[in-house]
């Protein structure tokens, strides 16, 4: 069984930064693309960053120069350095991974964090 365990959330004020970690754990053979979503109260759950096992990134138009998505290949790990955060990245945010398991690939979700930027 694989799970993906989020941590780094909390409170901040605008202008702030946080940094959230996503790891993998269980039996993974690999793991391909990783990410991070988010979902704001009333609204869809959207993807902000993107990660290639290659290391190869994307991001939202609205947090492109902002945040940063990087990756421990070594740890099966995740993060997001999130700088300049404003009111709206309010959300809560959910980590994502594509894992080749012993039954194939798969996706997995972790259970989100609560980013709140609120002065």
């Amino acid at each position: 069984q694989v799970q993906l365990v989020e941590s780094g959330g909390g409170l901040v004020q605008p202008g702030g930064s946080l940094r959230l970690s996503c790891a993998a754990s269980g039996s993974i053979f690999s793991i391909n693309a990783m990410g991070w979503y988010r979902q704001a109260p009333g609204k869809q759950r959207e993807l902000v960053a993107a990660i290639t096992s290659g290391g190869s990134t994307n991001y939202a138009d609205s947090v492109k120069g902002r945040f940063t998505i990087s990756r421990d290949n070594a740890k099966n790990t995740v993060y997001l350095q999130m700088n300049s955060l404003k009111p709206e990245d309010t959300a809560v945010y959910y980590c994502n991974a594509r894992i080749v398991v012993p039954l194939g690939d798969m996706d997995y979700w972790g259970k989100g964090t609560l980013v709140t930027v609120s002065s």
